[in-house]
């Protein structure tokens, strides 16, 4: 058989097209096997292949790219690449012409939140004939709802002569693709016209015809036994952007009547039942994997993983498992349950060290058998890449009392070489492990069920992937050649957080990263469309840039963005500033400084913590030069007086003007806000106008192009890598690059109307958030609607007049009234996607709502030792029979049109 490919790709000289045919091995592997085009004109390009790979035996997938020098300049969108079946007809030619497949506006439509969530339609193989020749039509009609489907209709008698009675029906072989085989034999003349209809399969909706002028078609000229197949452009209908509504709440903070004291894989179910119940289509969470490096409640913090495989063990939903046998510690169990299942808040120790005891005793009593079974075998085998070692890690963890590996007597990075003993389960190594699987095990069949429930009850489950991982993690552990451990990833000052936030994961080795196409970052996400239909890029500015802050300080001022381009000494002059790098790299501490910070005790710091340098100018004494060993002077000293006395310390740390680069000394970069300190204080009024125009040049204007180029080294391979829908999380210091990049990709942006990313305005504007956007009102890092009303009066007030529109002072707590029109209002916003927290639906019914908003916070950024353990009050089962309520959620969502 010969096929021959045809596209129409204007190149320039030195640029080729390649086609590159797409097959997978023996072990699930994707290949790709690359074969030169030619042309004669650098317009038509084409391409025969006579033999193709073995494993295409009835479908051909592959897409086009242009190369220059054999580099890859650009290639199509391959989230959906072409697919020529082959099985169906007995052919022994095919000819194809193609269109080059640029990723489309409407890509969210190829997701599988649309695909498989929101209008699951099966796909199907085109139906066999025995034409002699064939002409296949194929057209891309993304925006059918879940009961249409297309026909084809045209001027020849054998297209039905324009009569919907008589049109053909297309077959979807693809998700938003369909195709149709005709018989050339039975077309009159050398052209034909011809146009796609939807058809609604109920007939409760008119037929719609697509929109433009009629497709006029050149019948080929084809022999014997030879198929053409067309490519059409894509069929648009007048069909509006459909808008969905949905919530946000931790797994952990679920609540049902059978829950363990905290959230788990079962009441996700409820959940969805609950979302299903109200007419919302998308449940969010926040991150859900292992977190346990203490086993104490300072692993409640869900963003820092130790595996972004490996599931939390919290999650365990106990009641889908068999029962103890032993009645006596049934009884003690559910005694327990239902005390951990009524506290106000998520007691996290007991809770998981409860849940830890049960699943030890049910792998005693149940693990032999289970892990014997072909499921659990199949398991292992698709998951023993990262299985292994994370159970390992887990293992030595417990064993030594540490999670920092650094400290472990040996095994202190991961060793290949004993996966063998660790896999094969006659082994003494795989007896103190096989737990680890065990659970992981459970935690995963649980997790890919709950995710075939949302599907099937038509809800996008939508999860979160952390931007970075525990410092003292099985990753790291791992694979420990991808992270750059004298580095903190943090955030710059913003409205959470005037002194930046320390998040304390390593910073990511981007350049041992790209050196395998971002392998790492492909598994993870590859992982997380195993349970998931969309997720949330948390904090994407960090692909571009992360805010790396050394080693040695707590807070985030000291940080500089990386990668980024720092400044000489004669770039920062040719602005008109003297540089004094002495003056400007170490902390500007004054006796006016001293007194100012510490008062009447001036003379105590000076002489227990400084040393004079020169005139009237000090430095810190070496054992209190730096952050961190300024915190563990004063560890345990958690009194008042000794905590003001160590921030005023740590201030004196951060009083520099310029940031020296971490890897080119001879560069440097102003430091973050520092306007508000007294270096700066310090400057002459000329020299705190130049720098603040250096200040504003650097962060946000010399590195968009290089941070845009940077993002696109990474980014498009990792939303590629998986069919979910892309959300991202692009608050704070955004620079203007990151939209570029984001509406280029077509990832969905995060709207927060008291966020506003215009920085001409104090409130968003709902009317302007763009369609390719998730709204919501305030996320787990903020206060809750009830909260940020009255966090400040003068500001809530402002938000009553000019976004409510109503006169008179605004009301205080705030009424489920108003909440109401606030949350209808959101909903009527152009995002897609609206996703509230269970905190804000709640907030519009006051019998419901929690009478102390502040106990609905679930985050608070400025506190990195925050305790996580918000839960909601109300039983699901109990909100779901709470017909008003459930009532006015419907009519909401019914009024703003989602």
């Amino acid at each position: 058989m010969n096929l021959y490919f045809n596209i129409d790709y204007q190149t320039i000289f030195g640029e080729e097209l390649v086609l590159n045919i797409v097959t997978n091995n023996n072990n699930g592997e994707c290949l790709t096997t690359q074969y030169r085009m030619s042309t004669t004109d650098g317009l038509r390009w084409k391409c025969c292949i006579n033999k193709l790979p073995d494993t295409c035996q009835n479908a051909v997938q592959y897409f086009y790219s242009v190369d220059s020098a054999g580099t890859t300049k650009r290639k199509e969108w391959t989230l959906q690449p072409h697919r020529l079946a082959i099985g169906a007809l007995k052919a022994n030619a095919y000819h194809v012409y193609d269109q080059w497949n640029a990723i489309p506006d409407d890509a969210y439509q190829y997701t599988s939140a649309f695909t498989k969530c929101l209008k699951h339609r099966e796909v199907q193989p085109l139906p066999a004939s025995d034409y002699e020749r064939t002409l296949r039509l194929v057209v891309r009609a993304p925006q059918l709802r879940a009961s249409q489907r297309l026909v084809l209709v045209g001027d020849d008698i054998a297209l039905g002569a324009w009569s919907l009675s008589r049109a053909l029906p297309m077959t979807e072989i693809n998700d938003c693709e369909w195709a149709i085989d005709l018989n050339l034999d039975e077309l009159n003349g050398q052209q034909v016209a011809v146009k796609v209809v939807a058809i609604d399969a109920s007939n409760r909706v008119a037929p719609m015809w697509e929109t433009g002028y009629n497709r006029e078609l050149q019948l080929p000229q084809t022999h014997k036994n030879e198929v053409c197949v067309y490519q059409l452009h894509q069929a648009f209908f007048e069909l509006w952007d459909e808008r969905f509504a949905g919530t946000l709440v931790p797994v952990f903070s679920l609540r049902t009547k059978r829950s363990f004291g905290v959230g788990d894989f079962g009441d996700l179910k409820t959940m969805i039942d609950f979302v299903v119940h109200t007419n919302q289509r998308v449940l969010q969470v926040l991150p859900i994997n292992d977190s346990t490096t203490t086993h104490t409640w300072t692993d409640s913090y869900p963003y820092s993983c130790i595996s972004i495989f490996a599931l939390h063990p919290q999650f365990v939903d106990l009641n889908a498992l068999p029962l103890l046998k032993n009645e006596d510690e049934r009884k003690a169990f559910e005694t327990l349950r239902q005390e951990l299942n009524a506290l106000p808040q998520i007691d996290y120790e007991r809770v998981n060290n409860a849940k830890t005891d049960y699943l030890k005793l049910l792998f005693e009593q149940e693990g032999k058998e289970m892990m014997k079974t072909n499921e659990f075998k199949t398991f292992f085998e698709e998951e023993a890449h990262w299985l292994v070692p994370y159970a390992q890690y887990c293992h030595l963890r417990d064993l030594h009392g540490t999670a920092n590996f650094a400290q472990w007597p040996d095994h202190n990075t991961w060793n290949e070489a004993e996966r063998k003993a660790l896999s094969t389960s006659t082994t003494k190594a795989y007896k103190e492990v096989a737990f680890h699987y065990f659970v992981q095990y459970l935690l995963y069949t649980q997790m890919r069920q709950a995710h075939e429930y949302a599907r099937a009850k038509g809800v996008i489950l939508k999860g979160d992937i952390p931007i970075g991982v525990n410092r003292n993690g099985c990753d790291v552990w791992t694979e420990p050649h991808y992270f750059n451990l004298n580095g903190q990833a943090g955030a710059p000052p913003d409205d959470f957080s005037v002194k930046g936030q320390n998040w304390g994961f390593p910073t990511y080795n981007w350049d041992e990263m790209l050196r395998d196409d971002c392998a790492w970052w492909v598994r993870r996400f590859q992982n997380m469309a195993k349970f998931f239909d969309a997720y949330r890029i948390d904090h994407v500015l960090g692909f571009f840039r992360i805010w790396e802050i050394p080693v040695s300080c707590v807070d985030g001022l000291l940080g500089q963005f990386s990668p980024s381009l720092g400044m000489t000494r004669e770039e920062i002059e040719a602005y008109g500033l003297p540089f004094n790098e002495e003056a400007f790299t170490r902390p500007f501490i004054s006796d006016w400084v001293i007194d100012r910070v510490f008062g009447e005790n001036a003379d105590n710091v000076k002489a227990t913590y400084l040393q004079p340098l020169h005139d009237d100018i000090w430095e810190l004494r070496p054992e209190y030069d730096t952050q961190r060993k300024i915190e563990q002077a004063f560890e345990g000293k958690n009194d008042e007086a000794n905590q003001w006395l160590r921030d005023g310390l740590f201030a004196l740390v951060t009083d520099v003007l310029f940031v020296r680069d971490r890897k080119d000394p001879s560069k440097f970069h102003p430091r973050i806000a520092v306007q508000h300190d007294f270096v700066f204080e310090a400057l002459w009024d000329k020299d705190k106008a130049v720098f603040n125009r250096i200040y504003n040049d650097y962060y946000y204007r010399r590195n968009n192009q290089f941070w845009y180029h940077e993002a696109m080294k990474k980014l498009p391979k990792l939303v590629e890598a998986t069919g979910m829908l892309v959300c991202a999380e692009d608050l704070g210091m955004v620079p203007d690059c990151v939209a570029w990049v984001m509406n280029e990709l077509r990832i969905l942006s995060l709207e927060v109307q008291s966020m506003p990313k215009d920085p001409r305005v104090r409130f968003g504007n709902l009317s302007t958030f763009p369609y390719r956007s998730v709204n919501t009102f305030s996320s787990h890092d903020m206060p809750t609607l009830r909260q940020w009303w009255d966090e400040n009066w003068e500001r809530t007030q402002e938000y009553y007049n000019t976004r409510l529109y109503k006169g008179g002072p605004a009301p205080h707590p705030l009424t489920g009234l108003l909440a109401r029109e606030i949350v209808l209002r959101q909903l009527l916003s152009p995002s897609m996607l609206c996703i509230l927290s269970i905190q804000d639906w709640l907030a519009i019914d006051e019998d419901l709502r929690l009478p102390d908003a502040n106990a609905e916070r679930i985050n608070i950024p400025a506190n990195p030792r925050h305790y996580w353990r918000y839960r909601m009050h109300l039983n699901i089962e109990d909100l779901m029979a709470n017909a008003p309520f459930c009532a006015a959620v419907k009519d909401m969502v019914l009024q703003s049109g989602r």
